[in-house]
């Protein structure tokens, strides 16, 4: 069973300014249209939020920002959903991961979205250290915008990127142009637009997926906060742990 906030978050949160939605460091000023922001995240605490059944607090606001240690003791799904759905928006999401504790070998990935491969056909690793979050959107981990230390950098989509039922086309668009990443520990920026069946990610003042399109996702859904990884018995983290923070989360509909 899931624990629901006691106040829907659109029925909550109020609908703030495009002039204070620029001081978040977002304007649609220049848009036409609808100017109203929704803010998801007001800096004290998680309403508006489902906190897993079970959580045991791992899921917390600290210091104003949303933050995560891949500790959830929820027996079940351990990411933190939006209480409300939405359809088309632009998103705003600053993040960061705190640390990366486990060293590993992560492939290179091609500008198509397949690993690269030696002479041998080998797959060709990088070794570093690793975390790994993302945003799920519209309901479903298959459309998860990735937070990693991965070469090709953040903002893949990683169900429909590492689907061989996906056309060429679909699998290339979803793999990032570029790396954006800052060093880890250090703040980075998303703003997600999902129009449709088409996604851009801009990361850090950067478009790095342009018009990808996600066949079959669903017109409507939640967006989620994906918890990864975990705690060993000896107190030691799991490949790839989510170890990450949240905060100035803001979503314009469209």
């Amino acid at each position: 069973m899931i624990t629901l906030p006691k106040f829907s978050l659109l029925r909550r949160l109020a609908l703030v300014s495009t002039a204070a939605f620029t001081s978040a460091s977002l304007s649609f000023a220049d848009e036409a249209g609808d100017s109203e922001i929704i803010q998801l995240f007001n800096g004290e605490n998680l309403d508006g939020w489902i906190i897993p059944e079970g959580d045991g607090g791992a899921w917390k606001v600290v210091d104003g920002v949303i933050d995560y240690r891949a500790q959830s003791q929820a027996p079940g799904a351990k990411d933190l959903w939006t209480e409300d759905e939405f359809g088309d928006f632009k998103l705003r999401i600053d993040w960061r991961i705190i640390d990366a504790p486990t060293i590993e070998r992560m492939p290179v990935i091609l500008p198509d979205g397949s690993e690269k491969r030696d002479d041998d056909g080998n797959v060709v690793t990088v070794e570093g250290p690793n975390a790994d979050s993302g945003i799920y959107l519209r309901g479903s981990s298959k459309s998860q915008i990735n937070i990693w230390c991965w070469p090709v950098g953040s903002g893949e989509v990683w169900g429909y990127r590492t689907d061989p039922n996906m056309p060429p086309e679909v699998r290339a668009a979803v793999t990032p142009s570029s790396n954006e990443d800052k060093p880890v520990g250090e703040w980075n920026t998303f703003i997600i637009t999902m129009q449709g069946e088409e996604l851009t990610v801009e990361l850090n003042g950067t478009t790095v997926i342009e018009n990808a399109r996600l066949p079959g996702i669903a017109e409507k859904g939640r967006i989620a906060l994906q918890h990864h990884g975990g705690v060993n018995a000896d107190g030691t983290y799991r490949p790839a742990s989510s170890l990450v923070q949240f905060r100035n989360i803001y979503l314009k509909p469209l």
